[in-house]
């Protein structure tokens, strides 16, 4: 039989006789546990709510998948054929995959005839061409209210004419009311002088108005709400107008093309991020699945394409952060474990000379830790899942569970086998701690490099990027710890010859004062604090930097062209310091000389700036623009313009041997009109009001054209530089610029052209920083950065308590001797302070360099709007890392005052007792 006997009831006994340290471990499980359990569900959380935010402030052309036909005439033996193509409605659905079934919210059919000439004796010729279609479709009328007349219910009236009614804004802006009579005819296309090739009487019988313009029904084009603004010069205005089914059933019967459209709205309430990957991969089967006779237009995966990356990214970067938290836990639960081993060493050695055993000792301390441990980690589990969300794993928790309860006994097993005081690595054998360190430090380098030359492995979680930044912070700890006595050798010369004990001693002690174990759990813990806190600014810089690349001012307007006095009217609002316009030309092909002999390059974006008041607003407006002198240099068009080119661009001038820097052959560009000659002065990658995903671009000089030139340059935008102006007011004035600009007929300008967009850097930088996966980043980072925190300032009162003992046997010595308090105290500062210091230095540093390794594989750019994120140590976050170091410091002076009241300092003399 053992010499040393189990029983329950003992060990309960010793459980409570050891209270503090096994509460010490059981909060340290709890929270791992909750750890373990809470990170996962609350990211779930965060990733749902992100999920259906994101989706839903996208525009409805990204939200719909939409099935359609061309205009088509059906035969007779084919009528009617509004019903039959408005049950495809579900039939489409039912082909559907399942993932994009389920998310399926609002869906419509509408079919529409192919728009014809409109004339009637209200339509004069001052009101321009207009052209009208008819369309019917479910959820229409539901969605109107009428101001005037009745619906089209039958669809054809007696006398044979289609009946149709329209939206209160086309009507007006035609100046039709219900009652009146038209002709539509379809015309041949292309037809010079207008061929008719057949036609139908329509009667306006009713006006109505939406109840809502941004109810889905509505989202069709052409639009029913407004009219369509012509295409070009002698193009016709286009309107939509609501009839029955009969009524286009009636036009199809007489050979009138009909098209059919399906349209189905993704729902955002129904999207899950754990059938994201599933989705996706649905929506790119849809193709596969449609019936032969329609298309299909979708931009819906992209928008879950783009969150998939973000949300990838989102999750490293959360597997990163919480691996150190976890690997500091860890760490944090080994140094309880071995301090409450040491402090019962003599119990463990007693037991060892009344012979027991290795097998012994592990079932005492397995029966304690037992009673105590399993039940944290199941309370930390029962906590983690009291938070919202989803993704509750006990494997996890009960994998902790083991490792917990297995710390205790096998410390208490290390601790009955040594009789030295120093436990920590290395206590046996420098060579052995020298070949363990030098093992750690060569995985580390190891890993490194293999996580940079492969980058990430398709999964949730990659093991070697999770593995890689905590073997980095422990190799650089035990390179710290190894030139940590070296500064203080010079130190205690220069103490050991100035006048007073206190330096010298305390230098003497601080060279002896650290162990390899708190050291590391500090440095990780700090490292981890310091890494959110680099990544964190990283990101937002590279938000900073996307809205000024999209708005290099304070606000930009968009629009159609401008009245020249535009821009006087808009520096005289409130609020506004400067403007410069702006003329974009989205898509144009250069020429290879002044007749308009076409240069062998694909078409390319040009962007003609005033680099002068471009400069100016974008120093009023206090945003880092760099505007090149040769922006600044205007010309008249006489010769060649200095362009900056893309590096594609400058690739294809150079081969066709045009824009040259000296201008001896120019290229030529057709801007409203006006061919200008270019010559290449300068390749850049990127400038502002370009957007990341063009490669083909040319940015030039404002050019001073004559004041009679034929086509004299129209801005089509402005960049203002004014903070506190009115966007309201902005607005206002820029669609009364487009208006005096483009008024023509009796029609309503604002029909004939898009509104003006006016767009703030405000509003664009909150958009990068307020959607998406932000939630999530904002949990990660603030877990982190306050997680690393509180265990770094645990893991140093570790460090502290570590060498306590012999600390309290020397200050117990040095009273007797004459030591005052406020010597002691003196002392006590300078032997801890190197530590602190170098704990959290080193885990600063560390944190501060993990960025610039585990950028390029992080994918930071998902969430700056493709930005490259450059991680940078910003003063925020030095004045952060010293006043933790400072709070470090104080922590660790008033553990140490707290322990030694608790030892009894006469007694440690006189007994040797231990901490």
């Amino acid at each position: 039989m053992s010499p040393v006997a189990i029983s329950l009831p003992g060990a309960a006994g010793r459980v409570r006789a050891y209270g503090g340290q096994f509460l010490l471990l059981a909060v340290l499980t709890v929270v791992t546990a909750l750890l373990i359990v809470g990170v996962p569900r609350i990211a779930d959380r965060l990733t749902g709510q992100g999920l259906r935010e994101h989706v839903a402030n996208q525009p409805v052309a990204l939200r719909d998948l939409t099935y359609d036909t061309g205009p088509a005439t059906f035969p007779p033996t084919r009528q009617p054929v509004v019903a039959g193509q408005a049950a495809q409605l579900a039939a489409i659905e039912h082909g559907m995959p399942g993932a994009v079934r389920e998310t399926i919210g609002e869906r419509w059919w509408v079919a529409n005839t192919a728009a014809g000439r409109l004339r009637g004796p209200t339509l004069g010729s001052d009101k321009g061409l207009i052209d009208l279609a008819l369309r019917t479709g479910n959820g229409l009328r539901e969605a109107a209210t009428l101001t005037g007349g009745r619906w089209p219910e039958r669809g054809v009236t007696e006398a044979g004419a289609i009946e149709v009614a329209l939206a209160d804004t086309v009507a007006t802006s035609l100046g039709v009311a219900p009652g009146d009579r038209f002709r539509l005819s379809l015309l041949r296309p292309n037809s010079p002088t207008g061929e008719v090739l057949m036609s139908r009487p329509v009667e306006l019988v009713g006006v109505w108005r939406a109840n809502d313009p941004k109810d889905g029904a509505w989202d069709g084009l052409p639009p029913m709400l407004r009219l369509t603004p012509p295409e070009g010069d002698g193009k016709p205005y286009v309107a939509v107008g609501y009839t029955a089914a009969a009524g286009v059933d009636a036009a199809a019967a007489v050979g009138w093309p009909v098209s059919f459209a399906w349209r189905y709205r993704i729902a955002p309430d129904r999207l899950a991020p754990g059938r994201l990957d599933a989705l996706i991969a649905g929506l790119d089967g849809l193709d596969r699945v449609r019936p032969a006779s329609v298309r299909l237009n979708q931009g819906v995966d992209i928008v879950l394409r783009r969150f998939a990356a973000a949300l990838a990214a989102a999750r490293t970067l959360l597997a990163v952060i919480a691996a150190g938290l976890l690997a500091t836990l860890a760490g944090l639960s080994l140094l309880a474990a071995r301090l409450a081993a040491r402090r019962r060493r003599a119990e463990f050695h007693l037991i060892r000379a009344r012979g027991g055993s290795t097998g012994d000792l592990l079932r005492r301390g397995l029966a304690e830790s037992a009673l105590v441990l399993p039940a944290a980690a199941g309370i930390g589990w029962l906590l983690g899942g009291l938070l919202p969300g989803t993704g509750t794993s006990s494997r996890w928790v009960l994998l902790a569970a083991l490792l917990a309860t297995a710390l205790p006994p096998l410390a208490a097993l290390a601790a009955g086998r040594r009789g030295a005081e120093r436990s920590d690595l290395g206590g046996r054998s420098p060579a052995v701690r020298l070949t363990v360190e030098a093992a750690v430090l060569a995985v580390a380098v190891l890993g490194a490099f293999l996580l940079r030359r492969r980058g990430l492995t398709p999964g949730s979680v990659d093991p070697l990027l999770v593995s890689v930044p905590v073997l980095l912070a422990v190799a650089a700890a035990l390179l710290a710890l190894r030139a940590y006595p070296w500064p203080l050798r010079l130190l205690g010369r220069a103490a050991a010859r100035a006048r007073g004990s206190v330096a010298f001693l305390g230098a003497a002690r601080a060279g002896r004062a650290a162990s390899t174990g708190p050291l590391v759990v500090v440095v990780l813990a700090v490292a981890t604090a310091a890494f959110c806190g680099v990544v964190a600014t990283g990101i937002e810089t590279g938000r900073d930097t996307a809205a000024v690349h999209a708005v290099p001012g304070d606000v930009l307007i968009g629009g159609e062209r401008f009245a020249p006095d535009t821009a006087a009217q808009l520096a005289a609002l409130p609020g506004v310091r400067a403007v410069a316009p702006l003329l974009t030309v989205p898509a144009e092909r250069p020429y290879a000389d002044r007749a308009g002999r076409p240069a062998p390059l694909r078409e390319l974006r040009v962007l003609l700036v005033d680099g002068d008041r471009f400069a100016e607003v974008a120093r009023r407006a206090g945003v880092p623009v760099r505007v090149p002198d040769l922006l600044r240099a205007g010309g008249d068009g006489s010769v060649p313009l200095p362009a900056l080119v893309s590096p594609a661009v400058a690739g294809e001038l150079a081969e066709a041997g045009l824009a040259d820097a000296q201008g001896r052959r120019p290229a030529w560009l057709d801007v409203q009109g006006n061919r200008l000659p270019v010559r290449t002065a300068a390749t850049v990658d990127g400038f502002p009001l370009v957007d990341g995903d063009v490669s083909r671009f040319v940015v030039l000089p404002w050019p001073a054209l004559p004041a009679d030139a034929l086509h004299p340059l129209a801005p089509n935008g402005f960049v203002l530089a004014g903070p506190t102006v009115d966007p309201a007011e902005v607005n206002r004035v820029a669609i009364e610029g487009q208006r005096r600009y483009l008024r023509i007929g009796a029609v309503a300008a604002a029909d004939r052209a898009r509104a003006p967009e006016v767009t703030t850097r405000s509003a664009v930088r909150a958009e990068l920083g307020g959607s998406g996966v932000n939630g999530l980043l904002v949990f990660g980072f603030a877990l982190g950065a306050g997680g690393g925190a509180v265990l770094g300032l645990l893991g140093l009162a570790f460090a502290v308590l570590a060498g306590a003992r012999s600390r309290g046997q020397v200050l117990s010595r040095l009273r007797t001797m004459g030591l005052s308090r406020r010597q002691w105290r003196g002392m006590l500062l300078v032997e801890l302070t190197p530590l602190v210091l170098v704990a959290v230095l080193t885990g600063a540093v560390v944190g501060a360099l993990l960025p610039l390794l585990l950028t390029p594989v992080l994918g930071l750019p998902a969430f700056t709007g493709g930005v490259t994120v450059r991680p940078r140590f910003e003063p925020g976050l030095v004045a952060g890392v010293s006043a933790l170091a400072l709070l470090a410091l104080g922590f660790a002076l008033t553990v140490e005052a707290v322990n030694n009241r608790r030892m009894r300092l006469g007694e440690v003399l006189r007994l040797g007792e231990e901490s």
